[in-house]
């Protein structure tokens, strides 16, 4: 068997016991929740610290998502997948919460700074590098903290469709059902919120190309 073949027969072995669990929780075993929410929540935990910025926020998200999924359970359709389910119930409230944040930031002159240096957050988290120099470990803070203050210069739906579509991996449908637009919107927003990443970030990616082309760059 190939390794994409086991993987597909993995994904469909968990999509089925997902609707197991589900037809479980319905019938009143409440046990069979935790199960769903054990073996998702990384993955919804990973989205909400992505679009919120912080682990506060995030946890928040997580804890809402599945307690709003208990409570809708009942509308789960059994063809379903309850992790792609879960996962846009996240999106909805992280989507709500940013909303919120943006009215109280917007009460106070300075704004408050957020957590943006988790491993999961960081842009750079790829390059491979088994002994940095100190130049490159400061290019890579401040890479980290450009993305960081791209990423909050967005709004809360281009932000969204970002991370859903570039961090995420999502479909265009699945970002418009989130941000409750058609696809054609869902895909201009993706590409906004790409180009001004790149706007954003053009100043420091030629700083470096700049520096690779004077051979000074570690």
């Amino acid at each position: 068997m190939t390794r994409m073949q086991q993987s597909v027969d993995s994904t469909q072995a968990i999509a089925e016991s997902d609707v197991v669990a589900v037809e479980r929780t319905l019938a009143g075993d409440r046990d069979a929740y935790r199960v769903l929410v054990e073996r998702h929540s990384h993955n919804v935990f990973r989205l909400a610290y992505r679009m919120t910025g912080n682990r506060h926020d995030a946890e928040e998200v997580v804890q809402e998502a599945f307690l709003r999924g208990y409570q809708k359970l009942g509308q789960f359709a059994a063809r379903a997948n309850f992790g792609t389910w879960v996962y846009r119930i996240a999106a909805n409230y992280a989507i709500d919460r940013l909303r919120q944040r943006q009215k109280e930031e917007a009460r106070r002159e300075t704004p408050r700074a957020e957590e943006r240096d988790a491993p999961e957050n960081d842009p750079v988290n790829g390059v491979q590098d088994e002994a940095p120099t100190p130049e490159r470990l400061t290019q890579s803070i401040e890479l980290r903290k450009q993305m960081g203050q791209a990423l909050a210069a967005l709004s809360e739906a281009e932000r969204t469709a970002f991370v859903m579509r570039h961090w995420e991996g999502c479909g265009i449908e699945e970002i418009a059902g989130v941000l409750k637009s058609s696809s054609s919107a869902a895909k201009n927003t993706v590409f906004r919120a790409v180009q001004k990443l790149r706007h954003a970030l053009q100043p420091f990616v030629e700083t470096k190309a700049h520096a690779r082309a004077m051979g000074t760059e570690s």
